[in-house]
Protein backbone atom coordinates (compact mmCIF):
# COMPACT_ATOMS: atom_id res chain seq x y z
CA UNK A 1 0.00 0.00 0.00
CA UNK A 2 1.27 3.46 -0.92
CA UNK A 3 0.98 6.19 1.71
CA UNK A 4 0.94 9.63 0.09
CA UNK A 5 0.90 13.10 1.65
CA UNK A 6 1.57 15.35 -1.36
CA UNK A 7 -1.05 16.18 -4.00
CA UNK A 8 1.28 15.82 -6.98
CA UNK A 9 2.30 12.35 -5.83
CA UNK A 10 -1.34 11.43 -5.29
CA UNK A 11 -2.22 12.42 -8.82
CA UNK A 12 0.73 10.41 -10.12
CA UNK A 13 -0.45 7.35 -8.21
CA UNK A 14 -4.02 7.71 -9.47
CA UNK A 15 -2.72 8.15 -13.03
CA UNK A 16 -0.87 4.83 -12.73
CA UNK A 17 -4.06 3.11 -11.65
CA UNK A 18 -5.89 4.63 -14.62
CA UNK A 19 -3.18 3.45 -17.01
CA UNK A 20 -3.79 -0.06 -15.71
CA UNK A 21 -7.47 0.31 -16.62
CA UNK A 22 -8.58 0.23 -13.00
CA UNK A 23 -11.77 1.61 -11.51
CA UNK A 24 -11.03 3.92 -8.55
CA UNK A 25 -13.02 3.52 -5.33
CA UNK A 26 -12.60 6.09 -2.55
CA UNK A 27 -13.30 5.52 1.15
CA UNK A 28 -13.01 8.88 2.96
CA UNK A 29 -12.34 8.69 6.71
CA UNK A 30 -11.13 10.80 9.62
CA UNK A 31 -9.01 7.96 10.95
CA UNK A 32 -9.34 6.20 14.32
CA UNK A 33 -10.38 3.27 12.17
CA UNK A 34 -12.55 0.39 13.37
CA UNK A 35 -14.38 -2.60 11.92
CA UNK A 36 -16.97 -0.34 10.29
CA UNK A 37 -14.28 1.33 8.20
CA UNK A 38 -12.80 -2.04 7.32
CA UNK A 39 -16.23 -3.15 6.09
CA UNK A 40 -16.20 -0.16 3.73
CA UNK A 41 -12.77 -1.17 2.42
CA UNK A 42 -13.97 -4.73 1.93
CA UNK A 43 -17.09 -3.56 0.10
CA UNK A 44 -14.98 -1.37 -2.18
CA UNK A 45 -12.66 -4.25 -3.15
CA UNK A 46 -13.99 -5.56 -6.44
CA UNK A 47 -12.31 -7.07 -9.50
CA UNK A 48 -10.51 -4.39 -11.48
CA UNK A 49 -10.89 -1.81 -8.69
CA UNK A 50 -8.15 0.04 -6.83
CA UNK A 51 -9.17 1.15 -3.36
CA UNK A 52 -8.06 4.56 -2.10
CA UNK A 53 -8.67 5.49 1.53
CA UNK A 54 -8.21 8.99 2.87
CA UNK A 55 -7.49 10.00 6.45
CA UNK A 56 -8.01 13.65 7.26
CA UNK A 57 -9.41 15.10 10.49
CA UNK A 58 -11.29 17.97 8.93
CA UNK A 59 -11.24 21.09 11.12
CA UNK A 60 -13.99 22.75 9.09
CA UNK A 61 -16.66 20.31 10.29
CA UNK A 62 -15.99 20.85 14.00
CA UNK A 63 -17.74 23.63 15.88
CA UNK A 64 -15.93 25.89 18.37
CA UNK A 65 -17.00 23.80 21.36
CA UNK A 66 -16.55 20.39 19.75
CA UNK A 67 -13.85 17.77 20.09
CA UNK A 68 -11.35 18.56 17.32
CA UNK A 69 -8.38 18.68 19.70
CA UNK A 70 -9.30 15.41 21.41
CA UNK A 71 -10.55 13.56 18.35
CA UNK A 72 -8.59 10.27 18.34
CA UNK A 73 -5.61 10.09 16.00
CA UNK A 74 -4.04 6.66 15.45
CA UNK A 75 -1.92 7.02 12.34
CA UNK A 76 0.32 3.98 12.85
CA UNK A 77 -2.52 1.63 13.77
CA UNK A 78 -4.75 3.00 11.00
CA UNK A 79 -2.05 2.50 8.38
CA UNK A 80 -1.49 -1.07 9.50
CA UNK A 81 -5.23 -1.84 9.42
CA UNK A 82 -5.64 -0.47 5.90
CA UNK A 83 -2.63 -2.38 4.62
CA UNK A 84 -3.88 -5.63 6.13
CA UNK A 85 -7.35 -4.99 4.65
CA UNK A 86 -5.94 -4.74 1.14
CA UNK A 87 -6.23 -1.01 0.57
CA UNK A 88 -4.11 0.08 -2.42
CA UNK A 89 -3.37 3.72 -1.56
CA UNK A 90 -3.69 5.88 1.54
CA UNK A 91 -4.09 9.64 0.98
CA UNK A 92 -3.16 11.39 4.23
CA UNK A 93 -2.78 15.11 3.51
CA UNK A 94 -1.69 17.69 6.08
CA UNK A 95 -4.06 20.56 6.86
CA UNK A 96 -2.00 23.02 4.79
CA UNK A 97 -2.44 20.81 1.71
CA UNK A 98 -6.22 20.81 2.09
CA UNK A 99 -6.63 24.42 3.21
CA UNK A 100 -3.62 26.46 2.07
CA UNK A 101 -3.20 30.12 2.95
CA UNK A 102 -5.92 32.16 1.29
CA UNK A 103 -8.40 29.29 1.07
CA UNK A 104 -11.82 30.95 0.98
CA UNK A 105 -14.32 28.58 -0.66
CA UNK A 106 -17.18 26.78 1.07
CA UNK A 107 -19.66 24.30 -0.37
CA UNK A 108 -23.17 24.53 1.09
CA UNK A 109 -25.97 22.06 0.37
CA UNK A 110 -29.40 23.42 1.28
CA UNK A 111 -32.41 21.34 2.21
CA UNK A 112 -31.01 18.02 3.42
CA UNK A 113 -28.34 19.76 5.51
CA UNK A 114 -30.91 21.78 7.47
CA UNK A 115 -32.40 20.53 10.71
CA UNK A 116 -31.25 17.46 12.69
CA UNK A 117 -27.43 17.57 12.96
CA UNK A 118 -27.43 20.69 10.78
CA UNK A 119 -29.37 22.50 13.50
CA UNK A 120 -27.42 20.98 16.38
CA UNK A 121 -24.03 21.63 14.73
CA UNK A 122 -24.19 24.87 12.70
CA UNK A 123 -21.75 24.86 9.81
CA UNK A 124 -20.97 21.17 10.19
CA UNK A 125 -22.33 20.06 6.82
CA UNK A 126 -20.72 22.98 5.00
CA UNK A 127 -17.42 21.63 6.31
CA UNK A 128 -18.33 18.08 5.28
CA UNK A 129 -19.42 19.10 1.78
CA UNK A 130 -16.33 21.25 1.27
CA UNK A 131 -13.82 18.59 2.28
CA UNK A 132 -15.59 15.81 0.38
CA UNK A 133 -15.73 17.98 -2.76
CA UNK A 134 -11.98 18.54 -2.39
CA UNK A 135 -11.33 14.83 -1.93
CA UNK A 136 -13.41 14.03 -4.99
CA UNK A 137 -11.44 16.53 -7.09
CA UNK A 138 -8.11 15.26 -5.73
CA UNK A 139 -8.74 11.52 -6.14
CA UNK A 140 -11.33 11.69 -8.97
CA UNK A 141 -12.89 8.35 -8.06
CA UNK A 142 -15.51 6.44 -9.98
CA UNK A 143 -17.16 5.23 -6.78
CA UNK A 144 -17.13 6.50 -3.20
CA UNK A 145 -18.25 4.52 -0.16
CA UNK A 146 -19.82 5.94 3.00
CA UNK A 147 -21.46 4.35 6.04
CA UNK A 148 -25.19 4.74 6.58
CA UNK A 149 -24.64 5.49 10.27
CA UNK A 150 -24.03 9.13 9.30
CA UNK A 151 -27.28 9.11 7.34
CA UNK A 152 -27.72 12.87 7.00
CA UNK A 153 -24.12 13.19 5.83
CA UNK A 154 -24.79 10.55 3.17
CA UNK A 155 -27.87 12.46 2.00
CA UNK A 156 -25.87 15.71 1.81
CA UNK A 157 -23.14 14.07 -0.26
CA UNK A 158 -25.62 12.44 -2.63
CA UNK A 159 -27.35 15.78 -3.17
CA UNK A 160 -24.05 17.57 -3.78
CA UNK A 161 -22.87 14.95 -6.27
CA UNK A 162 -26.15 15.14 -8.18
CA UNK A 163 -26.28 18.95 -8.17
CA UNK A 164 -22.65 19.52 -9.18
CA UNK A 165 -22.43 16.72 -11.79
CA UNK A 166 -19.50 14.93 -10.18
CA UNK A 167 -20.31 11.73 -12.03
CA UNK A 168 -19.40 9.56 -9.02
CA UNK A 169 -21.47 6.62 -7.79
CA UNK A 170 -22.16 7.13 -4.08
CA UNK A 171 -22.56 3.86 -2.23
CA UNK A 172 -23.98 3.55 1.28
CA UNK A 173 -22.99 0.60 3.48
CA UNK A 174 -25.43 -0.49 6.22
CA UNK A 175 -24.40 0.52 9.72
CA UNK A 176 -21.88 -1.86 11.28
CA UNK A 177 -22.65 -2.74 14.89
CA UNK A 178 -21.21 -4.29 18.01
CA UNK A 179 -22.67 -7.63 19.11
CA UNK A 180 -25.15 -5.85 21.39
CA UNK A 181 -26.32 -3.53 18.60
CA UNK A 182 -24.44 -0.32 19.36
CA UNK A 183 -23.32 1.35 16.12
CA UNK A 184 -19.56 1.31 15.62
CA UNK A 185 -18.11 4.80 16.01
CA UNK A 186 -14.71 6.33 16.65
CA UNK A 187 -16.33 8.28 19.49
CA UNK A 188 -17.34 5.13 21.39
CA UNK A 189 -13.89 5.15 23.01
CA UNK A 190 -14.99 8.19 25.02
CA UNK A 191 -17.61 6.11 26.88
CA UNK A 192 -16.65 4.66 30.24
CA UNK A 193 -17.81 1.14 31.10
CA UNK A 194 -21.06 2.25 32.71
CA UNK A 195 -21.91 4.63 29.87
CA UNK A 196 -21.07 1.96 27.33
CA UNK A 197 -23.47 -0.51 28.95
CA UNK A 198 -26.27 2.08 28.95
CA UNK A 199 -25.58 3.34 25.42
CA UNK A 200 -27.14 0.21 23.92
CA UNK A 201 -30.50 1.79 24.81
CA UNK A 202 -30.12 3.90 21.65
CA UNK A 203 -30.32 1.13 19.01
CA UNK A 204 -32.86 -0.75 21.13
CA UNK A 205 -35.18 2.24 21.34
CA UNK A 206 -34.97 2.75 17.59
CA UNK A 207 -35.66 -0.92 16.94
CA UNK A 208 -38.77 -0.90 19.11
CA UNK A 209 -39.96 2.33 17.50
CA UNK A 210 -39.43 1.00 13.98
CA UNK A 211 -41.49 -2.08 14.74
CA UNK A 212 -44.29 0.02 16.19
CA UNK A 213 -44.40 2.35 13.21
CA UNK A 214 -44.24 -0.63 10.86
CA UNK A 215 -47.34 -2.06 12.57
CA UNK A 216 -49.19 1.22 12.09
CA UNK A 217 -48.95 2.59 15.63
CA UNK A 218 -49.29 6.35 16.07
CA UNK A 219 -45.95 7.88 15.13
CA UNK A 220 -45.85 10.59 17.77
CA UNK A 221 -46.74 8.13 20.51
CA UNK A 222 -43.99 5.76 19.36
CA UNK A 223 -41.41 8.56 19.17
CA UNK A 224 -42.36 9.82 22.63
CA UNK A 225 -41.87 6.32 24.04
CA UNK A 226 -38.44 6.12 22.41
CA UNK A 227 -37.43 9.44 23.93
CA UNK A 228 -38.65 8.29 27.34
CA UNK A 229 -36.59 5.10 27.17
CA UNK A 230 -33.47 7.05 26.16
CA UNK A 231 -33.95 9.54 28.98
CA UNK A 232 -34.39 6.67 31.44
CA UNK A 233 -31.04 5.25 30.29
CA UNK A 234 -29.34 8.57 31.04
CA UNK A 235 -29.24 10.09 27.56
CA UNK A 236 -29.64 13.80 26.92
CA UNK A 237 -31.65 13.81 23.69
CA UNK A 238 -30.98 16.06 20.71
CA UNK A 239 -33.64 14.50 18.49
CA UNK A 240 -35.58 11.34 17.72
CA UNK A 241 -37.58 11.71 14.54
CA UNK A 242 -39.03 9.97 11.50
CA UNK A 243 -38.08 11.41 8.10
CA UNK A 244 -38.28 10.72 4.37
CA UNK A 245 -35.21 8.63 3.54
CA UNK A 246 -34.26 10.83 0.56
CA UNK A 247 -35.32 14.37 1.41
CA UNK A 248 -35.04 14.03 5.24
CA UNK A 249 -38.30 15.94 5.58
CA UNK A 250 -40.33 15.16 8.66
CA UNK A 251 -43.92 13.86 8.38
CA UNK A 252 -42.90 11.64 5.46
CA UNK A 253 -45.22 9.92 3.02
CA UNK A 254 -45.80 6.40 4.40
CA UNK A 255 -45.71 5.09 0.84
CA UNK A 256 -42.05 6.16 0.50
CA UNK A 257 -38.95 4.78 2.28
CA UNK A 258 -38.63 6.32 5.72
CA UNK A 259 -35.84 6.50 8.29
CA UNK A 260 -35.81 6.86 12.05
CA UNK A 261 -32.95 9.14 13.08
CA UNK A 262 -31.67 9.87 16.57
CA UNK A 263 -28.90 11.82 18.24
CA UNK A 264 -28.30 11.87 21.99
CA UNK A 265 -25.51 12.51 24.46
CA UNK A 266 -24.24 10.03 26.99
CA UNK A 267 -22.10 12.10 29.31
CA UNK A 268 -19.94 14.24 27.05
CA UNK A 269 -20.22 11.88 24.07
CA UNK A 270 -22.71 12.54 21.30
CA UNK A 271 -23.96 9.38 19.59
CA UNK A 272 -26.07 9.12 16.44
CA UNK A 273 -27.94 6.19 14.96
CA UNK A 274 -30.71 5.43 12.49
CA UNK A 275 -32.83 2.58 11.23
CA UNK A 276 -34.96 2.02 8.15
CA UNK A 277 -38.75 1.86 8.51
Amino acid sequence: MQTIRQLDLLRGGIAEFREQGATIALVPTMGALHAGHMALIEAAKRPGTRVVASIFVNPKQFGPNEDLSRYPRKETADTRMLKEAGCDLLWMPPVEAMYPDGFSTSVSVAGVSEGLDGAARPGHFDGVATVVAKLFNQVRPDIAWFGEKDFQQLAVIRRMVADLDFGIDIMGLPTQREDDGLALSSRNIYLDDDQRSRAVALPRALGVAAKGIGKGDDVETVLAAARDSLAAAGFEIDYVTLVDAETLKEVPDPERPRRLLAAARMGGTRLIDNIAV
